[in-house]
């Protein structure tokens, strides 16, 4: 399996090696492991692991599950893959294009919808998951006039920015 294979489950399925919206954190904590910041709020919490964060809810004393973020723009500086995620699937390369991305979740038999394709992140969505792929379209994403192409080092546009996948709260 390869990295390509996990954003393309994630898309399709809304959920990280089987642990999803709904799932408390002792759950994420047995998938992902400890290796994390937690980041507490009032009646909140969410779990950074790097390459996903995961946000929870208070509701009835317990907490739950109600969004799980993959900010693949992380990747380029060299961040935290957790190693359950490594071990399952692999290298992750520091950038994903997205029509790569598109054409994986098309063929687990998934559509692709445009969402919105205003502004310099345009966003899509995988009906029947509820994930959003949020992907760069700006030509010179830093703003800074003098954006190489080239440069593998750097966000291009049609790069995957993140995914993001939200339940009832």
């Amino acid at each position: 399996m390869s990295d390509l294979d996990f954003y393309a489950h994630v898309a399709t399925r809304g959920d990280i090696l089987g642990t999803g919206i709904g799932s408390d954190p002792d759950a994420w904590e047995a998938c992902l492991g400890t290796d994390r910041l937690d980041d507490p709020g009032r009646g909140l919490l969410r779990l950074d692991y790097g390459l996903v964060e995961v946000s929870f809810a208070e509701t009835g004393g317990t907490l739950s599950c109600f969004g799980i973020g993959v900010p693949v723009h992380r990747l380029i500086h060299g961040p935290y893959v957790p190693p359950a995620l490594a071990r399952t699937y692999g290298r992750f390369a520091r950038r994903v294009r997205f029509e790569e991305l598109r054409s994986a979740i098309l063929s687990l038999g998934a559509a692709v919808e445009p969402d919105d394709l205003s502004g310099d992140v345009h966003r899509y969505r995988v009906p029947g998951s509820g994930t959003r792929v949020f992907v760069i379209d700006d030509p010179d994403p830093y703003g800074d006039g003098d954006h190489d192409t080239e440069d593998p080092d750097l966000h291009q546009a049609g790069d995957v920015w993140a995914l993001s996948v939200w339940g009832p709260r």
